[in-house]
């Protein structure tokens, strides 16, 4: 007597297994998505209460306001920065802590416990030692240097702190990664490197670097999802947009339409404009390493 599962049997048991996965796609994604793409396409008062169809309207005005192309700016600049200065630092620290032979895990962790940190905790205890006239390293670096912190009362200051701090919280992220990959490059290549007197950062650039080429494109996809919407606990507790909107990046001036000045349709429509921007540059990054990647042994 043949035991075989009947296909339909395997089909329906795959189906089942899948539904509670559907289900919170559908409830927690899909559907939220097709809402907000929804809400785009209305002007909203009283937290959506009252809805009057506008059609782009909302797309319309945001693309005309010198609000919103401000906002877009320094969104795309600090991005940029916290990308670059990123995968930079960690690149440096993860080749680093591969090149000891000695207490790497010390070293791995210490490097990395600041991404254990919820973002919420790191702002809180960033502003305490960044305060412009309370913090103890704002006390030493006016101290030592003649430099004056004021980054409560000044815009750009305000950017590069938080730039720095956006930078140091994805640092162990990106370190885990590329100390991984690094130890995954076969040996024989560094001994060849050393026997041909090849030095240690021209060793990192022109041969590790390319060898790990698919870790490095997956942390600029990561670092840019990361730097575009993770940030918003550290701009909400350390400056909360200001001062003078310098730090009014999108992800925030959403924040505040929507929850703040209960304008939900506005807000949906930068939703939309931000997923679409961020899709875009995904895929740019994705196509242009696709050319410059080293994939396969």
């Amino acid at each position: 007597m043949s035991t075989a599962t009947k296909p339909y049997d395997s089909t329906l048991q795959a189906a089942l297994l899948l539904l509670p996965t559907a289900a919170v796609l559908v409830a927690f994604l899909y559907y939220p998505a097709l809402e907000t793409f929804r809400l785009s396409l209305y002007e909203t008062l009283f937290l959506g209460q009252r809805q009057t169809w506008t059609g782009l309207g909302n797309f319309v005005t945001l693309l005309t306001s010198g609000t919103y192309q401000y906002s877009f700016f320094i969104t795309v600049a600090f991005a940029a920065l916290v990308v670059v200065g990123t995968l930079g630092v960690s690149l440096l620290i993860g080749y680093m802590i591969f090149s000891v032979d000695v207490r790497t895990s010390v070293y791995l962790v210490a490097a990395i416990w600041p991404y254990a940190l919820p973002p919420a905790v790191a702002a809180v205890l960033l502003n305490f030692i960044l305060h412009p006239n309370l913090g103890i390293f704002t006390h030493y670096l006016e101290l030592l240097t003649p430099l004056t912190l004021d980054w409560f009362n000044d815009g750009p200051q305000a950017f590069a702190i938080l730039a720095v701090v956006a930078v140091w919280k994805q640092l162990g992220y990106n370190i885990i990664f590329i100390v991984a990959a690094l130890n995954n490059i076969p040996e024989i290549l560094t001994e060849n490197a050393r026997i041909d007197g090849v030095g240690r950062f021209r060793m990192l650039y022109k041969v590790y670097v390319p060898m790990i080429s698919p870790t490095m494109t997956f942390l600029v996809v990561m670092n840019t999802i990361y730097a575009f919407f993770s940030t918003f606990p550290l701009v909400d507790l350390m400056t909360s947009g200001g001062p003078s909107d310098a730090t009014n990046f999108l992800i925030f001036k959403l924040y505040r339409d929507a929850f703040q000045f209960n304008s939900l349709g506005l807000a949906s429509a930068q939703s939309v404009i931000l997923f679409v921007v961020v899709s875009v540059l995904m895929y740019v990054q994705l196509r242009f390493a696709s050319g410059y990647g080293r994939y396969g042994g």
